[in-house]
């Protein structure tokens, strides 16, 4: 039998250059020239187990058991944890989804809970997983992990986690039950012009594209004021790009739009549609021309509107801000908004690897400012509010009775 050491010297001049099947095959075809022992002395010789030493005594018996090009045969290997357990993912996701948080102008979400406090949660559901597997998801899931504590966005209402889950619970049960859910907000108005737009693109060296020196215009410079609704169940945007006023009888014609040039169509048999939106702006808490048109919309529409509204503060959790708005954003950087075409174009070819689509669209109508809705007017709505904040969350029904 050879000595241990001319082994150990012959498989050190080639041990680097095989793979995982050749390294097996190998020290299984120099086990059986050796004879009895020479498992144990290649073993010794080359480091391999003696389990895959045996294994690959028994392909030699047997003939090519791996197809060519392959080192293990098909589904041999350790699996990934998404594939022993299917419910992982989608378990890691309901328990960071009601307390994610994302900044309107990053693609990014983040998470307050961290890794270990994640897989020690899953590990009690019955999901056992380690911290470092955890992590991995969360960033195939395209968040980014935070420290284990709330944004400071001034003062936190006492019930602002319940809304969240108020919030949460609502739109998961919207979207079992296959009904419609979209989140709502405009995203700050632009300057259309040639001025600055943050951001850098490719273009030939030394060649930027000139833009004006100063940005601030005076009020005759035209605005642009997209306002977006994002349709959580399909991942699809729509756009209504404003050239007037943000107001409430905006937002609600945004909504409008979005429901006959698509949403009727998409959800035929829809009875209900469920609307999260901020609590401020032109869809805010206290604004009555925004409920007053809701309840215009509902009439016509026949549908009942039900609304969340997020708590003070927090309106970065709005869905519309880090799925809709910061892919527009990313989409245009650096690029000037010289006119309104522009606008509706780069909003309308906004895409993502997740199969984001957006409709855009351009609102040249008018939106006075200063319009009142008096108490009388407000007592004609058919608004039942829930029993948890009924300031934030509410039913608008249809009826008759408006003109």
């Amino acid at each position: 039998m050879k000595s241990l050491s001319a082994i150990r010297e012959k498989y050190g001049r080639i041990w680097g250059l095989l793979d995982e099947r050749a390294r097996r095959l190998t020290a299984a075809n120099e086990a059986m020239s050796l004879g009895y022992g020479g498992v144990s002395c290649v073993h010794r010789a080359c480091g391999l187990s003696r389990q895959a030493i045996h294994r690959g005594v028994r392909e030699i018996d047997i003939g090519n058991a791996v197809p060519s090009g392959r080192i293990r045969r098909p589904g041999a290997g350790r699996k990934k944890a998404t594939v022993r357990d299917p419910q992982l993912r989608q378990r890691l996701e309901a328990l960071v989804e009601p307390l994610s948080r994302g900044d309107p102008e990053s693609p990014l979400r983040w998470t307050c809970k961290s890794t270990r406090l994640l897989a020690g949660e899953l590990t009690a559901q019955r999901h056992g997983v380690s911290h470092e597997t955890v992590a991995h998801l969360l960033h195939e899931l395209d968040y980014s992990l935070q420290s284990n504590r709330k944004m400071e966005e001034g003062e936190d209402h006492p019930d602002r986690d319940a809304q969240f889950r108020h919030i949460n619970a609502a739109v998961a049960q919207a979207l079992k039950a296959q009904r419609p859910v979209i989140s709502v907000d405009t995203k700050k108005k632009e300057l259309v012009g040639n001025y600055e737009n943050k951001g850098r693109r490719w273009h030939p060296a030394k060649s930027p594209v000139p833009v004006n020196g100063h940005d601030f215009p005076d009020p005759s410079v035209p605005r642009a004021y997209p306002y977006g609704i994002y349709d959580l169940g399909r991942n699809t945007g729509f756009v209504n790009v404003g050239t007037d006023r943000d107001t409430g009888a905006f937002a609600v014609a945004s909504i409008r739009g979005w429901w006959r040039h698509e949403g009727r169509r998409l959800y035929p048999r829809a009875d209900r549609l469920l609307i999260t939106a901020d609590g401020g702006g032109s869809n805010g808490v206290r604004l009555r021309l925004w409920k007053w048109e809701l309840q215009r919309f509902a009439d016509e529409s026949g549908v009942i509107l039900s609304v969340c509204h997020f708590p003070p503060g927090t309106s970065k959790w709005n869905k519309v801000e880090h799925r809709l708005f910061s892919f527009i954003s990313s989409n245009w950087r650096g690029e000037p908004l010289k006119d309104y075409e522009t606008v509706v174009q780069l909003i309308a070819n906004t895409t993502t690897a997740k199969g984001l689509t957006v409709t855009c669209r351009l609102d040249r109508r008018k939106y006075p400012v200063g319009r009142r809705v008096l108490d009388a007017d407000m007592a004609r709505l058919h608004l039942h509010r829930c029993n948890f904040h009924g300031d934030w969350n509410y039913t608008i029904s249809p009826s008759k009775t408006i003109k």
